[in-house]
């Protein structure tokens, strides 16, 4: 498939239907979503990250399914269908009848100022707002019934994987994204504590705090508006990124909130989810998990530097 051909077409807004007057298209390191007033369309990228792999058509497909799967758990009336983009006569077609060359994940749209990261900016966010957050969470938490093959994602070695991985991922980006002294004063950090904290990760195990998460829990994932809270785009491409521990979840949440200048919402929903989940052991890891999630982002700026 060739990208600046279907570039070309996600900005045109005939290639929707003739209902859309305009597109705006949004770009991350591994997607394109088009926003066409009524409905958007996320393309997956033809990228190999290692953790992530969206190289062949067929790996896009199955993720743009999982992707639909996954999200309708939060949000169901947001996600619609798995849409094919086909060739003809060296047109793409949305939903056409030629040979199927990509993918789209087809959602309702909603208006990016409900987006929870310019709702901060606006001063909406109330305690309120996070009270409801941590509700919708701690519900998604406890419907899930217990199961060994995501419990043993809190073991130490399976959450070192991500940590390693992160550190030799940005090894390229070191003096680019971060100064070396932060890069190996984070890394030597993380190494201390998972020397002197290590029986904390099997306590979390027997605790009960080990789920099939989000994994990508920030305000840029969060649509709030009078009616509902929508939490959205979860992880959908690694099983081991979303299952964790919810401390790695709220942690996210608590770290975005911080970075945004809201130090006050990020401590209360750690106060309110502790309340409300009876969580009193998250406190144990949650700086840990902050940690990792804001070197997740910083990481993932780098790979958007090398995005042409």
């Amino acid at each position: 498939m060739n990208q600046g051909m279907l570039f070309d077409n996600l900005k045109n807004p005939k290639f929707y239907g003739p209902h859309v007057t305009s597109v705006q298209l949004l770009q991350t390191h591994i997607s394109y979503v088009a926003l066409t007033g009524i409905f958007a369309y996320k393309v997956k990228k033809p990228v190999n990250f290692g953790f992530l792999d969206f190289s062949t058509l067929d790996k896009r497909k199955y993720y743009c399914e999982e992707e639909l799967r996954l999200n309708k758990r939060l949000c169901p009336e947001m996600y619609l269908d798995v849409l094919p983009i086909t060739q003809k006569d060296g047109t793409l077609e949305l939903d056409g009848s030629g040979p199927i060359v990509e993918y789209a994940l087809k959602m309702k749209e909603f208006p990016q100022e409900y987006i929870m990261t310019n709702m901060l900016k606006q001063q909406k966010i109330t305690e309120g707002t996070i009270d409801q957050i941590c509700s919708i969470l701690i519900d998604f938490y406890t419907a899930q019934e217990p199961s060994e093959e995501i419990t043993k994602y809190g073991e130490l070695p399976a959450v070192r994987q991500n940590i390693d991985e992160n550190f030799e991922q940005t090894k390229p980006m070191i003096n680019i994204t971060v100064p070396k002294d932060t890069y190996w004063f984070i890394k030597n950090a993380a190494t201390r504590f998972f020397e002197r904290k290590k029986d904390v990760f099997g306590r979390r195990m027997k605790e009960g705090k080990i789920f099939d998460c989000h994994g990508d829990l920030h305000s840029g994932n969060i649509v709030v508006t009078d009616e509902h809270i929508h939490i959205f785009d979860c992880i959908e491409f690694n099983d081991r990124f979303r299952f964790c521990d919810v401390a790695s979840d709220i942690g996210f949440l608590a770290m975005d909130l911080d970075y945004l200048n809201f130090p006050y919402l990020s401590s209360y929903l750690i106060h309110r989810y502790v309340e409300k989940s009876a969580d009193v052991g998250i406190s144990s890891v949650l700086n840990f998990y902050k940690s990792y999630r804001a070197f997740v982002r910083g990481k993932v700026h780098g790979y958007q530097l090398n995005d042409p």
